[in-house]
């Protein structure tokens, strides 16, 4: 294992990523920004750069000549969240996240507005919120560069969100009851329960006015990790799953209004 400490790697990492052509500044994210980490949690950082004066490159990334996956710009599906890479520096998991902020600062102005929209996003059962990248202006730390930075959650969003939310979810869960549970099917009617729970999810923090980053603890934050305890019972019809499941999220959603 390498001698120097954690913080020293940091440093070194940081200042390797900040002298990539085009970076404004470098971020670390995830548990190890926010304290929660442990010895075992990858290393999530980010790079910002501005997409309109075309110099940052991944290929430059690619050339510092760590292992791992470097993507393209947009190789993630494109978007707010728009690529990035998986590396093993030093014997240490971490992920660079690619950060446009032509598009952070459009976004950070959308949500002081109360607007936003839902994004497709691997491994994101309700997709991602557009605020995303707002979300981590407010909680990441800066490593190098400067950021702009929201002023608190914004009244707008916090009003506008939590309906459009509630919206999807109540959607999906009326779809499940009235077009899967009839015909049987279980797995859709359980994925449909655990999409609009994650959905559900986000209109309770949205409506308290706490930033989410990503789905990991989603349900615990809402208050909604008794939807387990509803979805594995097999005694329950499917059309009273998807309706004890409705009762619990629309509980959490009022109770957080």
């Amino acid at each position: 294992m390498p001698e120097f400490t954690d913080d020293d790697f940091l440093d070194r990492l940081a200042d390797r990523l900040d002298a990539l052509p085009g970076v404004h500044a470098v971020t670390l994210g995830g548990s190890r920004a926010q304290g929660t980490h442990t010895a075992a949690s990858d290393w999530d950082t980010a790079v910002y750069y501005r997409g309109s004066e075309g110099l940052f490159e991944p290929r430059h990334l690619r050339d510092v000549g760590w292992e791992g996956e470097v993507s393209e710009i947009g190789g993630w599906g494109g978007g707010v969240f728009n690529g990035g890479a998986w590396l093993s520096v030093d014997e240490r998991r971490v992920d660079v996240h690619y950060r446009d902020l032509d598009v952070v600062e459009h976004e950070l102005r959308e949500a002081e507005a109360g607007r936003f929209r839902v994004e497709p996003l691997m491994f994101h059962l309700a997709g991602i919120p557009s605020y995303l990248v707002v979300a981590e202006l407010a909680v990441n730390r800066v490593l190098r560069g400067e950021m702009p930075r929201p002023d608190g959650y914004p009244v707008a969003l916090r009003k506008a969100a939590p309906d459009v939310w509630w919206g999807r979810a109540s959607i999906t869960l009326e779809y499940a009851k009235g077009n899967n549970a009839p015909l049987g099917g279980r797995t859709e009617v359980v994925g449909a329960i655990a999409g609009a729970a994650m959905q559900a999810a986000h209109a309770v923090l949205a409506a308290r006015g706490e930033w989410v980053t990503n789905e990991k603890r989603l349900l615990e934050r809402a208050g909604l990790r008794d939807i387990d305890g509803i979805v594995a019972n097999p005694a329950l019809p499917l059309e009273e799953l998807v309706d004890r499941a409705r009762e619990l999220m629309a509980r959490a959603v009022a109770g957080a209004q």
